[in-house]
């Protein structure tokens, strides 16, 4: 290679070699700046870690040390001698402020869609939302009226749904008579002939099913005005789910409405989040740990769901965790330490006139939020008395205690009967 070409070459790399030195000196104290300007972006985590170290938190062992703090309840955590009075003020709120309660996840989407709910994140530095939505299952989106699911369908499902009860009842009419009418059926064994009952019963009880869903359908979708509603909520609840939390959920797809309705029970109005905020941070800036909220809105269909295995949840008119004004804050993992500090933040929240509180005996503290941030009147609150229940003896949401049973030996135990005279 001549002289002149290598001194060319050379140049060339010595060119790029100082252009890569810049570009890195420059890329990196650029991002070294930014961080120093933001710390913030600096340390983002992610929800999913976030939640993660969280739940490590919550669960951890406080130690034995922690054992040995006294917990004390103060008295605004306490029940009312009136039982009744807990809930009733919970029921004045509503109709003072005039509250709507959601009676379904068609409702609650409404109201998300509106912004008169926001979304939660499931988990951050000062709270985390633990067993939030568990029950949220992967059935059909229904409406809940009159006690009763109404499935909600396009015109062309509601077609299909047609046919297929229709098909498949005369199916079921064709195998019972077959069974009825099968040759030799008088001449089988008394065994046989029993289990060929036992099937014809089971088909006759699917009839009568599809019998009671073609009723309903009929009920909701016979009456033009009233189907041409639902078939509407059905088109916009689809809409909703192609961009809802910024996320594309298909409505028709379990797996989707699943996750879905988990999303929107991941929501509460405004009012009540800044309340949760303000605890949290007190609770996380005291203990390092992020607070455990057990349960946010609850539409009144999911606590109907609830109720099969929660006798604690609340069965009125208008449930508190329906009007989205209710949380629950899960205390079974704090020390008393922890029990006592928490307790102390509702009971000056309460003093305040801001919310109405109670613990649980079901390891959570229930917790609801007055909008305006003033206690209802004790007019208005025995004016909803009868709305919780004139004989309620027990607080609906505090457990009741197990009536006394007597033991095995006073269960056997019987009263001797004198004995008859034996005539002579």
């Amino acid at each position: 290679m001549k002289p002149s070409a290598r001194r060319y070459v050379v140049l060339i790399l010595a060119s790029a070699a100082f252009g890569v030195a810049v570009w890195a000196a420059l890329h990196f104290t650029t991002r070294k700046w930014h961080q120093a300007a933001n710390p913030v972006a600096a340390n983002i985590r992610s929800t999913d870690e976030l939640w993660a170290e969280g739940i490590e938190k919550v669960k951890a062992d406080r130690g034995e040390e922690a054992q040995k703090v006294a917990l004390v309840i103060p008295r605004q955590l306490q029940h009312y001698e009136d039982r009744r009075w807990f809930l009733a003020t919970q029921v004045a709120e509503v109709h003072k402020q005039k509250v709507q309660p959601c009676q379904d996840f068609i409702d609650l989407a409404a109201m998300i869609v509106r912004g008169e709910f926001k979304t939660v994140p499931a988990a951050t530095d000062s709270y985390i939302l633990y067993g939030v939505g568990a029950k949220a299952n992967d059935e059909a989106f229904t409406r809940y009226q009159d006690d009763q699911d109404i499935p909600l369908y396009s015109e062309a499902q509601l077609r299909e749904r047609y046919a297929e009860i229709e098909t498949t009842r005369t199916g079921l009419q064709k195998e019972s008579a077959d069974l009825n009418s099968s040759p030799g059926a008088p001449k089988k064994s008394r065994p046989a002939r029993s289990g060929a009952a036992k099937e014809i019963a089971g088909r006759q009880q699917q009839i009568r099913a599809l019998d009671e869903s073609k009723t309903l359908l009929d009920q909701f979708y016979g009456e033009p005005v009233r189907r041409e509603k639902l078939f509407t909520e059905y088109e916009s609840l689809k809409t909703l789910a192609k961009n809802f939390g910024g996320r594309s959920f298909d409505i028709d797809n379990p797996a989707d409405r699943e996750a879905m309705k988990l999303g929107m029970l991941r929501s509460i109005r405004p009012e009540t989040l800044r309340v949760i905020e303000e605890i949290a941070v007190h609770y996380h800036g005291a203990f390092d740990r992020p607070l455990p909220v057990s349960s946010l809105v609850r539409p009144e269909q999911y606590q109907h769901v609830l109720r099969r295995v929660n006798r604690a949840a609340t069965m009125i008119d208008t449930p508190p965790h329906s009007t989205g004004l209710a949380f629950d804050i899960d205390y079974r993992y704090m020390s008393a330490s922890e029990q006592n500090f928490v307790m102390n933040e509702l009971a000056r929240l309460k003093d305040e006139g801001r919310i109405e509180v109670l613990r649980e005996r079901n390891a959570n503290y229930h917790v609801f939020v007055f909008l305006d941030g003033t206690r209802p009147s004790d007019v208005l609150v025995t004016a909803s008395l009868d709305e919780v229940g004139p004989t309620l003896k027990e607080a609906n949401h505090a457990e009741a205690k197990p009536a006394k049973t007597k033991s095995k030996s006073q269960q056997k135990k019987k009263v001797a009967k004198p004995r008859a005279r034996r005539r002579r």
